[in-house]
């Protein structure tokens, strides 16, 4: 390894889960980076819903946790060391982290869909450790230089920026057209800075907590919807003047949200769903969807969205206040996490900073 002698710690803290619940903060070994590694010094990291999934629940679907785990995906940091094939990075460059690697070999990724490769190794996804610690080592191709110009935060959030940017992708959005986002979470959040970001004419959230919404119209929504408040489906007939939507996101992960966003388009529209609900299973009418031309697709994480994510995150103006509601230590994980459970009417994103 070449350039390395900056990185003189042998060992780092960790945030660590050790039972439901129980979020540790440990002092581990420094990971030793691969040929085709580098390690990274972990400026950054976003905690997402399904860290507190696992934290509350130690599972999601078929991934279990089953022994002590880092959690944590959305990261950024600075390259200290590289492994002796990379090329791409060199220490000292400021990164942003793409949390799954691939096989490289399977149809999914010769096809360029390498998401839905099953070989995937996705940070803090079990059996994998993730990024709330100090340094990981992560093969390079997956590193993404930023502009000195880009916060470490920003850098960090372009993995959630994916979701937004491939569920717009796979909505096949066109220029000036109206879309609904069910849920204006941190997700929800970046899908409406996608679909700005892709040309939509008006973007309309949809939620249960006036404070997310308050903080959508921050972030250029150009109408919200408070369920508490009023119905939603005549609400979208009042906001797109009796047309509804031509695209539907749903980020919620609800079942009844997802029924909605299948009321919430036009004849012909399409429905994009990114959250997944608790029940393995939602009623919808097929003949509702047969009867409209209704096209319904699936999200699972994102592919080829770094580069644009790095431009969008880039743009001068673009204030991330809004989103961001807490700055926290690796110390104060385990609050992070409480806080993030129990204050949902006041907390978006919340961005650890080892």
């Amino acid at each position: 390894m070449g350039g390395n002698e900056r990185i003189m710690a042998k060992k780092m803290k960790a945030a660590v889960l050790t039972k439901l619940r129980t979020i540790e903060v440990q002092e581990l070994d420094v990971p030793t980076p691969g040929p085709d590694e580098a390690l990274v010094r972990i400026r950054a990291c976003g905690l997402c819903g399904s860290d507190v999934h696992y934290f509350e629940h130690g599972k999601i679907g078929p991934y279990v946790v089953t022994k002590p785990i880092i959690l944590g995906h959305e990261a950024a940091g600075e390259v200290v060391a590289v492994g002796s094939e990379v090329r791409n990075v060199a220490p000292g460059q400021r990164v942003t982290i793409e949390p799954g690697v691939t096989c490289g070999r399977c149809e999914y990724c010769k096809s360029g869909r390498y998401n839905l490769c099953p070989e995937v190794r996705f940070l803090a996804t079990p059996p994998y450790d993730g990024a709330f610690c100090e340094y990981i080592a992560i093969r390079a191709d997956f590193l993404y230089p930023i502009p000195d110009s880009m916060s470490y935060e920003k850098a960090a959030l372009i993995e959630p920026l994916s979701v937004g940017l491939h569920a717009v992708n796979r909505g096949g959005l066109k220029t000036g057209e109206t879309v609904v986002i069910m849920g204006m979470g941190p997700i929800g959040m970046m899908t409406l800075l996608a679909a700005k970001a892709a040309g939509a004419g008006r973007v309309i959230g949809v939620d249960l907590e006036a404070f997310r919404l308050e903080r959508a119209l921050q972030m250029g929504a150009d109408g919200v919807v408070n369920l508490r408040e009023e119905d939603g489906q005549e609400a979208i007939l009042r906001l797109t003047g009796g047309r509804k939507a031509d695209l539907a996101i749903e980020t919620a992960g609800n079942g009844k949200a997802a029924q909605a966003s299948l009321q919430a388009v036009r004849r012909g529209g399409r429905v994009v769903l990114v959250g997944l609900p608790q029940e393995e299973a939602t009623p919808v009418s097929i003949p509702y969807i047969v009867d409209n031309e209704i096209e319904i697709r699936g999200v699972f994480r994102y592919h080829n969205t770094y580069p644009t994510g790095v431009a969008v995150m880039a743009a001068e103006n673009l204030n991330l206040d809004p989103i961001i509601t807490d700055r926290m230590t690796l110390d104060e994980a385990p609050l992070a996490f409480e806080k993030a459970i129990h204050e949902k009417n006041r907390t978006l994103k919340i961005v650890i900073e080892p």
